[in-house]
């Protein structure tokens, strides 16, 4: 069995020229996927948008519905950082249930990837840092409230802290939340994640590695997840325009066939999503985001 990959043309929405999020990535990473032959052209699995009901469950329903409906108020556009469009609510619709469609997919053949996702500086009342909602907190909950599992691990490899996730589930002990990101990077007001990470400006591949691996290995056996949520952001790459850390290339790649291989191992289902990547090249962060496919793709079968 081939990767399973949820993609939707919708998850780009327009931007004005120079817009610092990188929004052309997603078309140009399902171009490197194709290239790679590991998406058919129109062989990728696409969602339908979430509905207000399963935003509300993570979300402040009068947050969700002003996305929705387009009202949201000025400031929290400004902090949002994208424009308060029908087409970035669609986006961020789209990629939540992306990101619950592809856990499901997980349960069902042990790993799948949404091409997407990753939003995490979303948190109950409010979005924030490009998020808007946080796909990764409405798949995990849609899971748990179906039933479907009851312990959850969240292991967030952005160079930016998960903060969203972390205040979402500060209260719920079935959903541990993992964080490695760069100490003095955004946010500066960091959430309470059950185990926080902070990594120092310029750490190379070998110490981040093994700070992974030692915070890392413990938890399959104290926390006994039933499925793992990864967040794969590249922008810990040492190019990275908003990243502070200076991973290679291949440090990539071993940090995401090192968080997969560990899950497969134990027969514990995983999800990727995307995570941040930000560059003037945006078909340059497509490559970067290319490897978590190609890597998941060895697990797939």
């Amino acid at each position: 069995m081939s990767l399973p990959i949820v993609y939707h043309p919708d998850y780009m929405a327009p931007l004005k020229p120079g817009h610092r999020f990188p929004m052309s990535k997603y078309g140009y990473l399902k171009e490197a996927l194709v290239r790679r032959g590991l998406l058919a052209p129109g062989g990728y699995i696409a969602p339908a948008p979430a509905t207000a009901a399963r935003l509300s469950a993570v979300h402040d329903y009068g947050y969700v519905e002003r996305v929705i409906t387009q009202r949201l108020r000025p400031e929290e556009v400004r902090e949002i950082g994208l424009p308060g469009t029908e087409r970035v609510a669609r986006r961020a619709m789209l990629s939540a249930s992306g990101t619950t469609l592809a856990a499901r997919l997980a349960l069902e053949h042990g790993i799948a990837c949404n091409a997407a996702g990753g939003s995490h500086h979303a948190g109950p009342s409010k979005g924030a840092g490009f998020c808007v909602f946080n796909d990764v907190a409405v798949a995990a909950r849609a899971l748990l409230d179906d039933g479907i599992v009851s312990r959850i691990l969240i292991v967030d490899c952005d160079v930016h802290q998960g903060d969203g996730t972390a205040w979402i589930f500060a209260n719920d002990p079935r959903v541990f939340t993992l964080s490695l990101h760069a100490a003095k990077n955004y946010p500066v007001r960091k959430g309470p994640s059950d185990l926080d990470v902070p990594l120092p400006d310029g750490m190379e591949d070998a110490a981040y590695l093994e700070t992974l691996k030692s915070v890392l290995t413990p938890l399959w056996d104290s926390v006994k997840p039933q499925i793992v949520f990864y967040n794969a952001g590249v922008d810990p790459y040492a190019g990275d325009k908003l990243g502070r850390l200076n991973l290679s290339l291949s440090g990539l790649r071993a940090r995401d066939a090192f968080v997969l291989g560990q899950a497969r191992a134990r027969d514990v289902p995983v999800v990727g999503v995307l995570g941040g990547g930000y560059s003037d090249d945006p078909a340059e962060v497509a490559e970067r985001h290319a490897i978590l496919f190609e890597e998941a793709a060895r697990h797939a079968g």
